[in-house]
């Protein structure tokens, strides 16, 4: 028998260079989440300030003693502001990293801010406050945008450019429509936002464990003094519920969407093919081999942030999907996610703002534009229902020939001459040009919601009120 250095050697190797001091290095390092949920100090030490009032007031602890805790948690946050707190991994947590600085601050007093509380409701209160601060944010930074885009549609009410399905030319519409169409997508967003913050706005502190307290406290002034509607109803729930943060990722998931397709857009647009759009230099790169280049990576980088966004939503739906009531330690994967995606999201919604105020649009190419692949077609086919008395079906047939014929002939359908019109169907008249511009196409597009400048000015009339 040996002395056992060479298991002790075995043992430490078997754990791995990170881990060479075996199983409590590794119970460390999975348990920390100090070094992302410090991120919460401030809403921490907010919470803790309005339960040791409430404590106070309720007769639970002492006024001197609330007194000390609610300066030693300010003089905490002055520390944590100025850079001068040293967080410690030792002590898991951003909840055990303020308490044990309270200790020192304040001394024996600091033992008492916990009384009828838990982690578990303290946590879910940070996190929550936190969510619905960003979703405040989000909410600002969403009517910035919808605020760019009414400009860039107002405008732009009159630019005729080509409206595509399958990426096809279908009908001629305005730019000042399709602007709107993103005022709707990003109105939807920020409706949804609204609503998230509704949901949520409601206080867990004192749900305390799972199975609330024996204390006398009173949650609806912990509420108040936190800025919530009310506090939570039941707390089991209280402390098992991530609904608001899987509803921040949701959100986030479709707004990134949103602006994911508007970034396609902008990166098609901007090329030389299409030269709808010049995006300024603040959100454009060049070339290191290729002079000539013009890269619109801000409009790139947004659209790939979409696929991190929709990740982090993923990760959480399967962290919670197979959850017990009430608390599991498996919650604590839960803001990593979240912090990283309202990140992404932030930095999307100001790059795509600054890239629609700042883009110059080039309405020439897009007129251009407008008037290729036969856009006017349909409304050849809805003049003949209009004026000839035609059913739709026997129109759309009668416009199809139309249009292989000036394919044959190499021009558009405006340029086709009256006798070749009426060789297709005898009753066409010369009265039937004046809906074959585009021009003319969008301006009869009088449908509310439609694409003519007349409508797209009363939508914006209408978002400009409620902005």
């Amino acid at each position: 028998m040996g002395d056992g250095t060479s298991e002790t050697k075995s043992s430490n190797q078997m754990w791995g260079g990170r881990f060479a001091q075996g199983p409590a290095a590794i119970m460390e390092e999975i348990n920390a989440s100090i070094g992302f949920d410090k991120k919460l100090f401030a809403q921490d030490i907010r919470g803790s300030i309005a339960h040791a009032t409430m404590l106070a007031h309720q007769g639970i602890i002492s006024v001197e003693d609330k007194d000390k805790i609610v300066h030693g948690l300010s003089t905490i946050l002055s520390e944590i502001e100025s850079g001068q707190f040293e967080f410690s991994r030792r002590l898991e947590d951003i909840h055990m990293n303020v308490e044990a600085r309270l200790a020192t601050l304040i001394g024996p007093a600091a033992g008492r801010l916990h009384t009828a509380r838990s982690r578990n409701d303290q946590v879910a209160l940070d996190f929550r406050l936190w969510v619905k601060e960003e979703l405040q944010k989000t909410e600002m930074m969403l009517t910035a945008l919808i605020a760019a885009f009414l400009d860039r549609a107002e405008e732009h009410a009159e630019t005729v450019m080509p409206g595509f399905t399958h990426l096809q030319t279908a009908q001629p519409v305005t730019f000042g429509h399709h602007c709107m169409a993103y005022v709707e997508m990003f109105g939807r967003d920020r409706s949804r936002v609204r609503h998230a913050i509704e949901h949520m706005d409601e206080s867990p502190i004192g749900a305390a464990a799972l199975a609330g307290t024996g204390f006398p406290i009173d949650r609806h002034m912990t509420a108040k003094a936190l800025g919530f509607r009310e506090p939570t109803r039941n707390s089991i729930d209280t402390v098992s519920d991530r609904d608001f943060a899987l509803e921040f990722l949701a959100i986030a998931s479709i707004c990134a969407t949103h602006l994911s397709r508007l970034a396609e857009e902008i990166v098609i647009w901007s090329t030389p093919q299409f030269g709808f759009v010049r995006l300024s230099d603040a959100f454009s790169t060049g070339s290191s081999i290729m002079p000539q280049k013009k890269n619109p990576d801000a409009a790139e980088l947004v659209r790939a942030k979409t696929g991190r966004i929709n990740g982090s939503l993923i990760a959480l739906l399967t962290v919670m999907k197979g959850l017990p009531l009430a608390y599991s330690k498996d919650m604590q994967e839960d803001k990593e996610q979240v912090f990283d995606s309202a990140e992404s999201l932030e930095l999307a919604i100001a790059a795509m703002t600054g890239m629609v105020r700042d883009m110059t649009i080039r309405a020439d190419r897009m007129k251009a534009a407008a008037g290729s692949g036969y856009s006017t077609a349909t409304d050849l086919a809805d003049w003949l229902v209009r004026e000839a008395g035609l059913p739709f079906r026997d129109a759309h047939h009668v416009t199809g020939r139309a249009v292989a014929l000036a394919e044959q002939k190499g021009c558009e359908l405006a340029e086709l001459s009256l006798e070749e019109l009426q060789a297709i169907h005898a009753d066409i008249t010369d009265k039937v040009f004046d809906v074959l511009t585009v021009e003319a196409s969008v301006a009869s597009r009088t449908s509310f919601g439609g694409t003519a400048p007349s409508e797209v000015k009363k939508q914006i009339a209408w978002w400009r009120a409620r902005n």
